[in-house]
C-alpha cells in the first residue's frame, strides 16, 4: 500500500538529477508514454528524502546526493491525490542504464531543452526552479545539537553535559538523514552535546569530527566576526560540509549569510528557527547563499 499523509494524499518524492553542464535526467515511462522527472512513491516507514534518493537509483542507475529542496507538487490521480516533493540532486556515480518495465529510456538534456520535452507542466515548473537556483558550488548542513540533559541537574562543566535519551534518538535520526546529502567533512563546536550529536553520523560515514571552538556560543559572544569569518571559510570549501553548533550561534549565522546573499533567499532574518536536533540545508555558489531549507525534524 502506498504511504499516505494525514490529508489522505499519496506521498512520493523525486529530484532534478543533474550532472556538469548542467544536464538533467529525464525518464520515459512506457506505461504512460510520458517524459518526466524521476520520482516514486514512499515505502512504509521511509522518509521523503530517502525515497527520492532510492527512486533516482532505481529509475536511472545513478547514485546521487541531495541538494536544495525545489518544490512540492500536488495533483489528482486515479485513486486520489498525489503529493510529490522534489529536490535538486547531484549525480555522483552510475552504471549503464538498463531499461525495465517502469522506465525504458533515459536522456540527459539541458534544463531549457527539458522544459520542452517534459509531458507535465508541473515538472517543467520544478525544472524552472532548478534553473533559477543553478547547481551549487558547495553545501553547508548546519545542525543544532540534539537535546541534552537539564542544566539544573548537571553539576559539572556545562561543556561536558551529555545528550539525553531523546537527544540520542535525534542524533540517530540525523545520522540517517544527512548521508543522503553526501557529506565530505564534519566540523563541530567542542561541547560534548555537539560532538555527540554528529558522532553517529561520523561513524556511519567513516569521517572524523573536526573540533572548531569558533562555533561555540562563548566564542561567538566574544568575537562574532571571527565566528562568521570561519563559517565563510567553511562555505568556500567545495562539496558538502556538516557543521554542528548551538542555538546562540546558528540563527545569527543564517541571518548573516542571508543578508549577504546576492539573490533572494526565503529566510526571515528576524526570526530564524533553530530547534534542537534541526538542520539548515544551505546551498552556496562561490560562497554566496542561493538556497536555505529548514528541516525541523530530521526523522520525519
Amino acid at each position: 500500500m502506498s504511504k499516505q499523509d494525514p490529508d489522505g494524499d499519496i506521498l512520493a518524492a523525486g529530484a532534478v538529477l543533474w550532472r556538469p553542464g548542467p544536464e538533467i535526467a529525464l525518464v520515459h515511462r512506457p506505461r504512460y508514454d510520458d517524459w518526466s522527472l524521476p520520482k516514486g512513491k514512499l515505502e512504509s516507514g521511509e522518509s521523503m528524502a530517502a525515497a527520492a534518493v532510492r527512486e533516482l537509483q532505481e529509475e536511472t542507475g545513478v547514485a546521487a546526493r541531495l541538494g536544495a529542496w525545489l518544490r512540492d507538487v500536488r495533483y489528482a490521480v486515479a485513486d486520489g491525490r498525489k503529493f510529490v516533493r522534489y529536490w535538486s540532486a547531484e549525480a555522483r556515480s552510475s552504471v549503464d542504464f538498463v531499461p525495465n518495465h517502469e522506465v525504458d529510456e533515459l536522456c540527459w538534456v539541458s534544463p531549457d531543452t527539458a522544459k520542452g520535452l517534459l509531458t507535465y507542466a508541473h515538472d517543467a515548473d520544478v525544472v524552472a526552479r532548478f534553473a533559477e537556483l543553478g547547481p551549487p558550488t558547495s553545501m553547508l548542513l548546519v545542525v543544532r545539537h540534539a537535546k541534552a540533559g537539564s542544566r539544573d541537574s548537571w553539576d559539572g562543566d556545562d561543556g561536558l553535559r551529555p545528550l539525553s535519551t531523546a537527544g540520542r534518538k535525534q542524533a540517530q535520526q540525523i545520522a540517517e538523514l544527512l548521508p543522503l546529502y553526501g557529506p565530505d567533512r564534519i566540523v563541530s563546536s567542542p561541547q560534548v552535546r555537539c560532538r555527540d550529536t554528529v558522532a553517529p553520523l561520523a561513524e556511519a560515514l567513516g569521517l572524523e569530527v573536526a573540533p572548531e571552538p569558533l562555533l561555540s556560543e562563548s566564542s561567538y559572544v566574544d568575537d562574532p566576526d571571527a565566528t562568521l569569518e570561519r563559517v565563510r571559510e567553511l562555505t568556500a570549501q567545495p562539496g558538502v560540509t556538516v557543521v554542528c553548533s548551538q542555538g546562540g550561534v546558528i540563527p545569527h549565522v543564517i541571518a548573516a549569510l542571508t543578508q549577504e546573499a546576492t539573490v533572494s533567499v526565503d529566510v526571515d532574518v528576524d526570526d530564524v528557527p533553530s530547534k534542537k536536533g534541526s538542520v539548515w540545508v544551505l546551498g552556496l555558489r562561490d560562497g554566496a547563499l542561493v538556497s536555505a531549507d529548514y528541516v525541523e525534524r530530521p526523522g520525519s
